[in-house]
């Protein structure tokens, strides 16, 4: 379009223990890139202070926290400031030079183009990065893929812990940043976050690279600690969206569904373990009665699993949050 002003794009980087990658993560990115955040989060190496001494850019802007707070709490800060800079998109991309900078471009288009309010890459379309994936991540990220479409709704989208991510600024500006997690389950709480203002998620598909770095996440912590987040968020994404915000049919089909299944199971065991105690059979009506209950319960389980699973947000909201992104900050959501 003749005319039409040029799309400005920001990059956010959380840095930690990153020294040795850094500064060639930031001689990759072009001109195209119009406002850059390096996020110091306390690292030991002090790659803040490389990148002021020898890195020497415009467009750079380096912050520091004081003690360590993990790489959600160093986006949150990098993404305060860079809401601050004209900028349409913001990309992740972290410091320790696995994230191909090419990438960048297609994570990008697709908000431009109104097509996605928030993409992430997909490492898991081609084949020879899944070779090269370390098996105990590969079949991490399997497991949590499962455990995040479930508490996101996001039952289209695949390698939820993937970093490389991009948002629209409208988009990022409606949502409660001090809720979200300060550590390493930030991607995942990011999704969540999304779902509950009906933002569409884009996957990018992209080939993995691994080099020489050290993963600082810790992969027994993360089996334990991610799950039990997931299984937070289900309840919450559940009670707001079909509670909360809405009450439909669907709504009441999740509480007949969880109400005769519960109840035909009790009545089921119950029966069963007195029969047993007892040596004499069930009486059949009570057998009647328990599965009537059970199987009534687990149709309208399914009828809810299917609705949730075709409401996944197909439709943009960046252009229409453009047009209220000056609305009081009281008015967001706050979940």
């Amino acid at each position: 379009m003749v005319g039409a002003k040029k799309p400005l794009v920001g990059v956010v980087i959380p840095a930690y223990k990153v020294s040795a990658h850094i500064l060639s993560v930031l001689s990759s990115l072009g001109p195209e890139i119009s406002q850059i955040c390096v996020v110091d989060d306390a690292c030991p190496e002090q790659s803040g202070q490389i990148v002021e001494r020898e890195f020497l850019d415009d467009r750079v802007t380096v912050l520091y926290h004081d003690t360590n707070q993990g790489v959600g709490a160093a986006m949150k800060t990098g993404f305060r400031e860079i809401l601050k800079r004209d900028v349409d998109v913001i990309v992740k991309l972290d410091g320790d030079g696995q994230m191909d900078p090419t990438y960048i471009k297609d994570l990008v288009t697709p908000i431009i183009n109104g097509l996605a309010d928030y993409t992430k890459g997909n490492r898991f379309r081609f084949m020879e990065s899944i070779h090269h994936m370390p098996k105990i991540r590969y079949l991490g990220n399997i497991g949590l893929s499962i455990l995040s479409k479930a508490s996101t709704g996001y039952w289209n989208i695949f390698d939820p812990n993937n970093g490389f991510v991009a948002i629209s600024a409208p988009v990022l500006r409606e949502i409660n940043l001090d809720k979200v997690s300060r550590r390493y389950f930030f991607e995942s709480d990011m999704l969540f976050r999304l779902s509950l203002i009906r933002a569409k998620v884009l996957d990018v598909p992209m080939r993995a690279r691994y080099g020489d770095e050290k993963s600082n996440l810790s992969i027994l912590k993360a089996s334990i600690e991610f799950p039990m987040k997931h299984l937070r968020n289900f309840f919450k994404r559940i009670l707001i969206l079909y509670f909360i915000r809405d009450f439909s049919f669907p709504s009441l089909q999740l509480l007949l569904g969880t109400s005769f299944t519960l109840s035909g199971s009790i009545i089921g065991l119950y029966n069963f373990f007195r029969s047993q105690e007892l040596g004499v059979n069930t009486a059949p009506g009570t057998l009647i009665l328990f599965a009537v209950l059970f199987l009534t319960g687990v149709q309208f389980l399914l009828g809810f699993i299917t609705h949730d699973l075709q409401s996944v947000p197909n439709r943009t909201i960046s252009q229409d949050l453009r047009l209220v992104q000056d609305r009081p900050t009281s008015e967001k959501d706050h979940w």
